[in-house]
């Protein structure tokens, strides 16, 4: 468990908290590219590390990012006119490019240089595997811009998506990173879903090796009647990312992932990224994909919005009978299912009142990562994993004979990206 202070420590991200400060050492994702559609699109609202934000794509099509309300009068950028490379407040006129810089003040005399004297709050983005990204940091530590295999992969290889979670981040990505839930939570009642190796061995033994960018971390599952193990490979890269393998357990299949990005103390986008190691997968491919996970179409969410319609409001969707005849929750997708329960801890859950064991390794070993990135920040040093390291990693899942060493058998091979 985590002392009070430990937990307010890694749960609040406000401006000027300790875990804030961290977070803004990264880069991170602000929003979605298909939310800013093309160039002079309609302006976005975006609330990030508990910042109330404005984004916009210009006349060249590059985003910007800044701060909501004007720095004249306090008005709300969310209602300027995106026209001409800049964003121009409707209630005086003042227009701010994606810099931040007041490039017309058409209420002041024209022989006026005050616009020269103003600057509005902006921070620097890329644009990058569909998703327009943010560095909140100090300027003169800014790192790469991350570069995981995902986001390097060819045109049809990769698939992003965002969905609204109504708790803090770390809970939400506490839950990415249990590896043991699966067996129950997720689990099929029908015959194939019982024949899968974590529903048939459901106490896995962890192993986690620390990493220059986290740690790479094994969930190997005993199956006794076949004389061998299913060794899963996950990597939590610092300090909101997760990779695993995805696809059939039959096979080394694909990469799948998640970031938990706090929008504030109490609510977090999930972020889910897909990637085919094969060859491209059509669209049609990627959405029926994302809607048995439960989530991706519009017809999961509510309309305008990333939220799902299955919620607390209607208990997720949860089907008594279902829960009897079809699967373990009764409640339909992956990703609701992972929403009903960590949503029900509360907005921030009490980690002093929890009991941890030995299948919360990977869990105890990322809280500690997490506060030793808070200490290197507060004495100057820059944190775990903000400098591009993990870029070359990939998660990899193989059946494994009973004695195998398994970072020393052919997962070693498969857990290098190729891209």
């Amino acid at each position: 468990m985590l002392k009070q202070e430990e937990n307010e420590l890694v749960t609040r991200v406000g401006p000027g908290t300790p875990m804030g400060d961290t977070m803004r050492r990264y880069w991170m994702p602000a929003l979605l590219s298909t939310e800013l559609p093309q160039p002079d699109s309609d302006p976005v609202r975006v609330r990030l590390l508990g910042e109330d934000l404005i984004a916009f794509r210009d006349s060249s099509g590059k985003p910007g990012l800044i701060q909501n309300n004007c720095p004249h009068r306090g008005a709300s950028l969310f209602f300027g006119r995106n026209e001409e490379s800049g964003l121009r407040c409707v209630y005086h006129g003042w227009k701010f490019d994606t810099e931040g810089n007041c490039v017309d003040m058409p209420n002041e005399p024209a022989e006026s240089d005050f616009k020269h004297k103003v600057k509005a709050t902006a921070y620097p983005t890329a644009e990058k595997a569909g998703v327009v990204w943010a560095y909140m940091g100090p300027a003169e530590r800014q790192p790469p811009v991350p570069d995981l295999e995902w986001m390097r992969a060819p045109a049809g290889h990769a698939w992003v998506s965002k969905t609204y979670e109504a708790c803090n981040w770390l809970q939400a990505m506490e839950g990415g990173l249990d590896t043991s839930h699966s067996s129950f939570l997720h689990r099929d009642l029908d015959t194939e879903g019982l024949a899968n190796p974590r529903a048939r061995s459901t106490a896995p033994r962890l192993e986690v090796l620390n990493t220059e960018y986290g740690y790479m971390y094994a969930s190997i599952r005993h199956l006794p009647e076949d004389k061998q193990n299913f060794v899963r490979i996950y990597h939590y890269v610092m300090p909101f990312y997760q990779l695993r393998a995805g696809g059939s357990h039959k096979t080394l299949g694909n990469t799948d992932g998640h970031m938990w990005v706090p929008i504030d103390d109490v609510t977090c986008w999930t972020y889910n990224f897909h990637f085919s190691h094969e060859g491209a997968q059509a669209y049609d491919q990627w959405q029926y994909y994302e809607h048995r996970m439960g989530r991706g179409l519009a017809e999961d969410y509510i309309p305008g919005t990333y939220k799902l319609k299955a919620n607390a409001s209607n208990d997720y969707g949860l089907s008594r009978e279902r829960q009897r005849t079809v699967n373990y929750t009764g409640i339909e997708g992956t990703n609701t299912q992972d929403f009903a329960v960590q949503e029900s801890m509360g907005p921030i859950y009490d980690r002093t009142q929890e009991h941890l064991g030995s299948a919360d390794t990977a869990i105890i070993q990322m809280r500690r990562l997490l506060l030793e990135a808070v200490r290197d920040v507060q004495d100057g040093r820059d944190p775990v994993g903000s400098q591009g390291q993990g870029s070359r990693v990939r998660p990899a899942q193989m059946y494994l004979p009973e004695d195998a060493n398994w970072p020393e058998t052919q997962l070693k091979e498969a857990l290098v990206a190729r891209y």
